[in-house]
């Protein structure tokens, strides 16, 4: 029955509500109590949104559905990074936080993510063709998105070059977000592939759909955005009463809660055999953090209260470096639009490692080793530099990811 297949749904909903009582009864449990219930309630609201924007692709097409999607999709990261950029206008302390947060969700989006999904892809490939698979081929089209992520990833060493966030930089990359935007809107959409509850409301009659969906949007978002708060605000605490490093927390811990729903969206994609579509949404996801997410937190900075640009000390410039190597080596190894095998291990071996070997040193000599990699990387694939680095200024019309075959070579 429908009503079975929408229950996740209605579960997700229902555990957001003691956060909701919390926020709005002025409540305040302890922060590790808090740190739980708030947290939950963004897991549970950012399944809900994933969900309904898969949905809304049966109804939304073209660059409608894209910038809806695109805002969606980041929303419960950006709402936690953005309360620490706009805080940090008011007290210096929580410009650490931001720049935290911002580099965690970013490393760990293509250390772990990324790696973890071609892995999958290609044990599933070997399973069912019975012989050993050593790279994931993506299409062709997959080329503008990673010009777009190359070219940022390029200008994102600005910033430990320099040692801030201009506000300049901010609109430059908002701009840039802008144009990719308008660049993938002028696809021609395709079939969307919907799995699980969106695939559930996808099914329900147009008008039914439609406010189902609608519904889930606002609602997600009215959680995420009361739970933001008092969710970087415990997380702190919990990092202060536990004596635990509250940088490495706000770091790491608040955004797998943030990335877990996208995370899972693409590793069912990978189980299904379709490896392409899951990097392809991961890949869209990094081109996203790099200029919308990263060109906001000036702007949120100087809205609260702070100067034209978000400076930084010099543990965060090391984050930064760390964060822009990694990207480097990520695009240079995709360049050919093959994941090889030996690409996603190092990958996700390099993320391990940063946690073995913490300290000023280590991360400067992972700098290196990225940067090393990143460069033979490039050496090799260097007839596909240009290509890839002229791909978004093309005109050449694609249709959407949804449509697309992935391909595996043995």
């Amino acid at each position: 029955m429908i009503v079975n297949r929408l229950r996740p749904i209605g579960l997700c909903a229902g555990l957001t509500v003691p956060a909701l009582v919390l926020r709005f009864s002025g409540a305040e449990p302890g922060a590790v109590a808090g740190l739980l219930l708030f947290g939950l309630a963004v897991v549970a609201a950012s399944f809900l949104l994933a969900w309904a924007a898969e949905a809304a692709q049966v109804d939304i097409s073209g660059g409608l559905a894209i910038a809806v999607l695109a805002v969606i999709a980041v929303l419960p990261e950006y709402a936690v990074d953005l309360y620490f950029a706009y805080t940090a206008g008011s007290n210096p302390e929580y410009i650490a936080y931001a720049a935290a947060n911002m580099t965690g969700s970013n490393r760990l989006l293509l250390g772990l993510g990324w790696s973890t999904v071609v892995l999958i892809a290609l044990a599933v490939a070997k399973k069912r063709s019975g012989a050993t698979v050593r790279e994931l081929i993506l299409d062709a089209p997959y080329r503008i998105e990673l010009g777009f992520l190359a070219i940022a990833s390029i200008v994102a060493f600005v910033i430990p070059g320099t040692g801030q966030i201009s506000l300049v930089l901010g609109f430059a990359l908002l701009g840039f977000f802008v144009f990719y935007l308008w660049k993938v809107s002028r696809a021609e959409p395709g079939e969307p592939e919907l799995v699980g509850p969106a695939a559930t409301l996808g099914a329900l009659p147009r008008r039914s759909r439609r406010i189902l969906v609608t519904t889930l949007f606002v609602f997600a978002a009215v959680v995420i955005l009361a739970s933001a708060e008092p969710f970087a605000h415990n997380l702190i605490a919990v990092g202060t009463d536990l004596g635990i490093d509250r940088f490495l927390l706000v770091q790491w811990l608040a955004p797998l809660a943030s990335e877990a729903p996208e995370f899972i969206v693409a590793i069912l994609f990978a189980l299904r055999g379709k490896g392409g579509a899951a990097i392809g949404t991961l890949l869209s996801s990094k081109v996203n953090q790099w200029t919308l997410l990263v060109g906001s937190l000036p702007i949120a900075y100087v809205l609260g209260g702070g100067g034209g640009a978000l400076r930084l000390d010099a543990r965060q410039i090391e984050e930064f470096l760390l964060t822009a190597t990694q990207t480097l080596l990520g695009v240079a190894a995709l360049l050919a639009l093959r994941f090889p095998r030996w690409a996603a291990w190092t990958l996700l071996g390099l993320f391990a490692v940063q946690f073995a070997l913490p300290g000023q040193t280590a991360r400067y000599v992972l700098c290196g080793v990225y940067a090393v990699i990143a460069l033979a990387a490039l050496i090799r694939n260097r007839r596909h530099v240009l290509p890839t680095l002229a791909a978004p200024f093309r005109r050449a019309p694609y249709a959407s990811g949804s449509s697309r075959e992935e391909r595996i070579s043995a």
